[in-house]
């Protein structure tokens, strides 16, 4: 039975984004239990992607790339893959018509990580941080507004700026890992092998610019069946960036920051106050 595989491939996505990422993983279970499932979807799609340009560094990576691009085209041609995490990811693009467009955005800055160790102008960093988080925003926004196109037109500029935010804040806390282990570095016009604070503080007002744009013009306007999930998501890295905001720049360079589990359940327990008393708008 087809329903029976593809109940299979949603509950591998599901353990995808459970085993690489307890934050967002736990951010998606407050989302609505009718649209957890295309989330997971699209996180277990990108986040494959990200692992074969940035983890298997003992095997080709351009070839798993390309192989990885071309079932996942074929599949959608089939209606059918058996990757279970393509076939899911093929499942929910035809469900909530997720353009293929941000499809191909995706991809071609993930090729981009295959190669490109700097970003020199503000043209090359956005067009990176497009493809690698923005559309990935606009992706799962597809799945809120569930067919509203009006809403999300609405929200899509939102729903870009929290992409970039999160992304950025990735940037940041993980600069030692990916000057290290892959020679990258992503801000232009920074240096950070020899990260100062005023470069350190330019890129966390930019962060804060972004996140404050997202939350005022689109979390608090979310339909109620993701409204709550998005802002835990936003909530835990906004005090992400705010730890790294306090901690030396020193520290950031020296050791991947986090934020504790008991921080996220506190942070977890908050905000479903706030969102109960709707204190979100």
């Amino acid at each position: 039975m087809k329903e029976l595989f593809d109940q299979v491939s949603y509950n591998c996505s599901k353990l995808v984004t459970k085993k690489y990422s307890t934050s967002f993983s736990l951010a998606t279970r407050m989302l609505a239990p009718e649209i957890r499932s295309a989330i997971y979807n699209i996180y277990g799609f990108v986040r494959f992607a990200d692992e074969i340009v940035d983890t298997f560094h003992e095997y080709d990576k351009e070839s798993l790339l390309i192989q990885f691009e071309k079932n996942y085209y074929l599949g959608a041609y089939q209606g059918i893959s058996l990757n279970p995490i393509l076939n899911s990811f093929i499942k929910t693009v035809k469900k909530y018509k997720i353009q293929d467009e941000l499809v191909q955005a995706f991809l071609k800055s993930m090729r981009a990580d295959l190669s490109k160790k700097n970003y020199q102008t503000e043209k090359e960093y956005n067009e990176y941080i497009y493809g690698s988080a923005d559309v990935v925003g606009l992706m799962c926004l597809r799945v809120f507004v569930n067919g509203d196109d009006k809403k999300y037109n609405e929200l899509k500029r939102p729903a870009m700026r929290l992409g970039s935010a999160f992304q950025k804040v990735n940037f940041l806390r993980d600069i030692k890992e990916d000057i290290e282990e892959l020679d990258r570095s992503y801000f232009p016009n920074v240096n950070f092998r020899e990260l100062d604070n005023d470069s350190k503080e330019r890129i966390i007002s930019e962060i804060e610019e972004d996140f404050d744009y997202a939350y005022r013009h689109g979390i608090s306007m979310l339909p109620v069946e993701a409204k709550f999930g998005v802002y835990i998501a936003y909530k835990y890295y906004k005090r992400l960036l705010r730890k790294l905001k306090s901690v030396p720049t020193s520290e950031i360079m020296e050791s991947r920051i986090r934020i504790s589990n008991g921080l996220k359940l506190s942070l977890l327990m908050r905000g479903y106050a706030r969102y109960k008393l709707n204190l979100l708008e």
